[in-house]
């Protein structure tokens, strides 16, 4: 899945410390299979900060939605649970998340629901007549709310990156057949090699070798 992130500046490098707390969804990195929902986080932030706009696509593995080694929260479409995690991540005060999911996908809490939150967090409105006033357009957001979570993403690859990652891509499968190891520890194997590091090395030309060249390699790195 192709998701986008809205700022004033390229992201490179995900830093949370940049993230902020008292989000929908709690501190942590926010991306939307929405280009035009992108754009309008990045036409504000660029606004504030004086600067252009600038969008920064990544590649989003779904399979992490399905991994028993993550903890995913997932809301269809605004309803009573999508209302109370928004309030519990809102009323959260602490640097601590206020939960301990590792991404968590729903719609978008925007400034006239974000309005209507604050009512209801206020007491002024009933959760009833907060959902049955609801209405909104297309929102989509994914939050990556721990360091672990962030494996999910990649930037979009050029003609050498897309060879190593096919490469990679047969060599983990082959680990998890072969080996009988789980898909995560299989791509935690690879990753970690020498083997993988002289391949990522464009110098080497290792990329120009058959997987199965580079399976063998790491075979006899694995013994």
């Amino acid at each position: 899945m192709k998701v986008y992130h809205g700022s004033y500046t390229a992201i490179e490098t995900i830093d949370f410390s940049f993230c902020q707390i008292k989000r929908d969804f709690g501190k942590g990195f926010y991306v939307t299979k929405y280009y035009e929902q992108a754009d309008v986080w990045a036409q504000r932030k660029g606004k504030d900060k004086k600067t252009k706009p600038v969008i920064t696509e990544f590649d989003f593995s779904e399979f992490f939605f399905r991994d028993k080694d993550f903890k995913v929260l997932r809301f269809d479409d605004y309803c009573d649970e999508w209302l109370d995690f928004v309030v519990l991540n809102r009323k959260n005060t602490g640097e601590q998340s206020a939960h301990n999911y590792d991404i968590v996908e729903g719609p978008v809490a925007d400034d006239k629901i974000t309005t209507e939150v604050d009512r209801y967090i206020e007491g002024l409105i009933s959760k009833e007549q907060f959902l049955n006033d609801l209405t909104h357009n297309p929102s989509h957001q994914i939050c990556f709310c721990t360091m672990q979570s962030l494996q999910a993403l990649s930037q979009p690859k050029g003609k050498i990156d897309i060879a190593i990652y096919d490469i990679g891509d047969k060599v983990v499968q082959s680990l998890m057949i072969d080996y009988d190891i789980n898909e995560l520890e299989a791509a935690d194997r690879y990753y970690t090699s020498n083997t993988y590091t002289q391949l990522a090395d464009e110098s080497t030309e290792f990329y120009k070798k058959t997987w199965q060249e580079i399976y063998e390699l790491l075979k006899q790195e694995l013994k």
